[in-house]
């Protein structure tokens, strides 16, 4: 069971969320909060796994919250407004969740949470001519570059994407970028670094690689047009 704490002003928000949670059969409710501040003494004093955050609460935001949080309270969070999405994935957020939030969507949502919470012991140990490896619970796993599709920045975890599966791994996206050598690589935002090979198509900021549309940022694209061989 993931533990979890439910922060929202809305009362009846709080009602849906506890009730949704219950119905996953995958989460244990610690408590619940008005408000950001409550919410900053009940997990300093016992951090959950997870946190249901919503973002407009008086005296202190949802995103101000994040920026405080333990490094191992994860976070989702539930709002009506889409425009601090940016703003929350920056801050490496597990999901973003808009009200009214159903059932599926939550348990999209959780299988994400479980990841983490069970790869918490791996780490990118060391990367060689076209393979690195990865320490997944003491055991050493090799994973070829050329495999590679995306990966992608998580608070103190990288996702690594690859044809087959995800690979969720306990370190920076930095600390990825400096062992790895390869030019087929690139890094293209702050969250993500690419296979140029996987690339399917560019447009509106964006690459596509199959079908998600992966974020280029500004200070990048010039790079990145270099490397793909316009005509």
């Amino acid at each position: 069971m993931i533990t979890c704490l439910i922060v929202d002003d809305n009362d009846l928000s709080r009602l849906t969320l506890h009730q949704l949670a219950l119905q996953t059969g995958r989460l244990q409710i610690t408590g619940e909060c008005k408000d950001a501040i409550e919410a900053h003494r009940n997990i300093t004093a016992n951090p959950p796994d997870l946190v249901l955050l919503d973002i407009e609460m008086p005296g202190m935001t949802g995103l101000e919250l994040l920026k405080i949080l333990p490094k191992q309270t994860l976070a989702i969070l539930t709002t009506s407004r889409k425009q601090y999405a940016a703003e929350a994935f920056d801050l490496n957020v597990v999901d973003y969740l808009i009200k009214p939030v159903n059932l599926p969507r939550l348990m999209q949502a959780i299988d994400k949470v479980s990841d983490i919470l069970s790869r918490n012991d791996s780490e990118v140990t060391a990367a060689v001519d076209d393979y690195l490896f990865i320490r997944d619970n003491n055991i050493l796993k090799k994973l070829k570059l050329g495999e590679i599709l995306w990966i992608e920045a998580m608070g103190d975890y990288v996702k690594i994407r690859t044809e087959t599966q995800w690979h969720i791994v306990h370190t920076t996206l930095k600390a990825v970028e400096e062992k790895i050598n390869s030019a087929k690589l690139m890094r293209v935002h702050r969250s993500y670094i690419i296979s140029l090979d996987k690339i399917d198509s560019i447009e509106d900021g964006a690459v596509n690689i199959i079908n998600t549309a992966i974020p280029v940022a500004e200070s990048y694209r010039s790079k990145l047009i270099q490397k793909i061989k316009l005509l």
